[in-house]
């Protein structure tokens, strides 16, 4: 016990930390679980993808808190109970990141017997560490208060496998999984765009979300992978990298991940994902079967819906992003617009621009607007072409409209 007595009276890393610094750290934890419980809450039956996101955000930030807070105080109780017990939830989060990729853009959403080997590590990682629970708690907190301490003491050994290789392989697990999970994602848009024709209308989004939660994974992971190599391989206990600021940009990192979901509130409340791709397909396959006549009335159809939106006043409007947002294929709606319409698609945008752009100057929306900002609300890119383009529509340019309107 005097051994015991020793470690605790050791000074620590989390000594030396400012109280309100230690606070923020620690609420960081309690947000993300927040955060998982708010993903709980509005996730859809039918997308599983949002579940596996919130348990993602759950162990994440059950293992944040646990050794955050351990870090953060000295007592024997919590360094033997959680520190080696909450170690399988690290090779948990890597699987849970790829599930949620894999669901939110997989074609097929059923779970296959196959998803289970990725719990294969964290399985090994329990049957590891279930000989330090049969240890007197004594040695436990020696165990643990050894490693947050930083010291050469903590080469603790079970069956095959040390304590030391497993705290390297934590990081190391997250990131292939990152690897894996954005080489799934690149992969599926390839298949899909192989076997319908067409991204989902939400991709670009969702494409965002992922790229940037894959990206502060690599980034927790390649930090924690970089300290643990001077740790455990180079044996530099002084560490690359300062203890105090390795806590401070993984409290950082963390707090970013909790935060930046809210930047897409489609994700978090609306379980936004890829949808079954089946329904895409079934529609081009029908649009290819179909005759020129056939095509023609359901792409009408389908516009009916679109352009009550007005889809067209946005600046990156364009032919790709309205086949993307109907489903359909680029040459099927160029074919459409060259059939039955008799004109190109930017002929037909700039006529529902201007059609737009009277109908705001008839209704008195533009009044207190120039020429050069009534093109702007209508998405030209410049006042000439937006000029040019009424003017073929209209026979006069804006401003004589506008006169003219006003009198009548």
């Amino acid at each position: 016990m005097k051994k015991l007595e020793d470690f605790q009276k050791r000074p620590i890393f989390a000594v030396t930390q400012p109280i309100y610094q230690r606070f923020m750290e620690m609420l960081t934890p309690f947000f993300g679980i927040f955060t998982s419980f708010i993903l709980f809450y509005y996730r859809k039956d039918f997308n599983r993808s949002n579940l596996y996101l919130a348990l993602f955000f759950l162990c994440s930030n059950l293992i944040v808190l646990v050794y955050f807070g351990l870090h953060f105080s000295k007592i024997p109780f919590w360094e033997g109970v959680f520190f080696i017990n909450f170690m399988p939830l690290s090779f948990v989060i890597g699987p849970l990141l790829f599930y949620y990729v894999k669901y939110a853009v997989a074609e097929n959403k059923n779970i296959t017997p196959k998803d289970y080997l990725h719990l294969f590590p964290a399985v090994v990682v329990i049957l590891y560490s279930l000989p330090y629970t049969t240890l007197p708690f004594s040695k436990k907190v020696e165990i643990a208060h050894h490693i947050q301490a930083v010291t050469q003491d903590y080469d603790f050994s079970i069956s095959f496998f040390s304590l030391k290789k497993m705290l390297f392989l934590r990081p190391l697990h997250l990131f292939i999984y990152c690897v894996l999970s954005w080489v799934y994602f690149k992969q599926a848009n390839k298949k899909r765009l192989a076997s319908v024709g067409v991204l989902p209308t939400h991709h670009s989004m969702i494409q965002k979300w992922i790229y940037s939660l894959i990206g502060l994974q690599l980034f927790i992971a390649s930090y924690c992978l970089l300290d643990s190599y001077a740790d455990f391989i180079l044996n530099d206990y002084q560490g690359i990298i300062n203890q105090k600021n390795y806590f401070r940009f993984l409290g950082v990192a963390f707090s970013l991940q909790n935060v930046i979901l809210f930047l897409f509130p489609k994700i978090l409340f609306d379980s936004i994902s890829y949808p079954d791709a089946s329904l895409a397909r079934n529609r081009a396959a029908q649009l290819k079967k179909g005759n020129t006549v056939e095509i023609n009335q359901n792409i009408t159809k389908l516009l009916e819906n679109y352009l009550i939106t007005s889809p067209f006043i946005l600046p990156g409007f364009s032919l790709s992003k309205m086949a993307l947002d109907l489903q359909v294929s680029e040459r099927i709606l160029s074919n459409y617009f060259n059939t039955e319409l008799k004109i190109s698609f930017s002929e037909w945008k700039n006529n529902q621009r201007i059609d737009y752009a009277c109908k705001l100057i008839e209704e008195g929306k533009a009044t207190k607007l120039t020429v050069e900002g009534i093109s702007q609300n209508v998405g030209f890119s410049s006042r000439s072409k937006f000029i040019d383009a009424f003017k073929e529509r209209k026979g006069v340019v804006p401003s004589t409209y506008i006169k003219e309107f006003s009198l009548n």
